[in-house]
């Protein structure tokens, strides 16, 4: 884009901020510095509890814990990505396994089969969450905030229905044997398997394809991206719909590693996948963040979670410890854009102005 300035002058603004080294971006990048506190937290609780903490075993059950948040933290990124918010994943995570639940139960039956369409009616279900929250706000121009706590509720509360508020447990076995409990490589958990292949597909359509860079450029100005031909509304809505598919794909794995739909178990999902994306990088006033933050985020509370509880200290100063470093993310975040914002004006004064007239 650039300014045209009378009679033939112009300014590129994307020429305005100084090249600077891929290390020292790398140094900058918010992900990278809380990648070091993740290191910093494992490096203490290894040495506190090296026979307990510092084991294979304890890391891998880390890993599979943080797996299912994983799948919801890719479309979660996406959507904060564009200055907007989804607090409804936790509880399409449960409708979306209940519905599952009673369709594999009415089918009967063990085999993939029964389990393979458990799949697709969990992620349709999630997707059928996702198009109408997108649809609301893109179309209806309802604020984010206000569509998905109002289908938070309405997900929740129709699960609730459903089942009369009691767990259904009867989950295919294939599912939780091969799932929920299975391993890749005798030592991998399958469930963590599926989660990467999830977070490797986000992370490379958001830094190398159209789908990508179209959202990227909603999230920094929904009008220059319109200006520059971006369907803003079908963008918006594909990806709240992607959103809800990946709450669904969660609500089926939630199921096959618990083998139970745990209705009551989710009140907390949001708010702990929205702290780890923006604790990753991703700013919450849009248009920067990244999918690799967004995972380094994820396994703060997870690791805090474990660690308090092998070293013995009340799981609840995990909360207190996510939001802190929550709050500073977010300062640090708008410090970043108000120094970035400052040094872009006054490039742009003093290419306007010229040399020697900068003052």
């Amino acid at each position: 884009m650039s300014i045209k300035l009378p009679p033939t002058e112009t300014v590129t603004i994307g020429t305005l901020e100084p090249k600077v080294g891929f290390a020292r971006r790398t140094l900058r990048t918010q992900a990278f510095q809380i990648l070091l506190v993740l290191l910093a937290i494992v490096t203490i609780f290894s040495f506190l509890a090296p026979d307990t903490f510092a084991q294979w075993s304890n890391f891998r059950l880390i890993i599979q814990n943080a797996s299912i948040l994983a799948v919801l933290g890719v479309g979660m990124a996406y959507v904060i990505i564009t200055a907007g918010i989804d607090l409804s994943i936790g509880s399409v995570l449960v409708f979306s396994g209940v519905i599952s639940a009673i369709v594999m139960r009415e089918m009967g039956g063990q085999g993939w089969g029964v389990a393979a369409v458990g799949v697709l009616v969990a992620v349709g279900s999630g997707l059928a969450w996702g198009l109408l929250n997108g649809f609301l706000i893109a179309k209806a121009k309802i604020p984010p905030l206000i569509v998905t706590l109002g289908s938070l509720g309405m997900a929740l509360g129709l699960a609730q229905i459903i089942t009369g508020g009691v767990d259904i447990r009867e989950v295919p076995a294939v599912l939780t044997q091969s799932i929920g409990y299975g391993n890749v490589f005798g030592t991998v958990p399958t469930i963590s398997v599926i989660a990467l292949v999830v977070v490797v597909i986000g992370a490379i359509v958001l830094a190398f394809t159209k789908f990508g860079l179209y959202t990227l450029a909603v999230g920094s100005s929904e009008v220059a991206a319109r200006r520059v031909g971006v369907k803003v509304d079908r963008q918006l809505i594909k990806i709240y719909a992607m959103s809800g598919a990946l709450a669904g794909l969660a609500g089926i794995l939630s199921l096959s590693q618990f083998s139970t739909t745990a209705i009551a178990g989710q009140s907390q999902t949001n708010l702990n996948v929205i702290a780890a994306v923006v604790i990753g990088g991703t700013s919450l006033f849009g248009g920067v963040g990244t999918i690799i933050g967004t995972v380094v985020g994820l396994f703060i509370p997870a690791v805090l979670q474990n660690g308090f509880v092998i070293n013995g200290v009340q799981p609840f100063w995990q909360q207190v410890a996510v939001g802190a470093v929550l709050i500073i993310a977010v300062y640090v975040d708008q410090l970043r854009r108000s120094a970035a914002l400052r040094g872009n004006t006054q490039s742009l004064w003093r290419r306007l102005l010229g040399p020697g007239n900068s003052s």
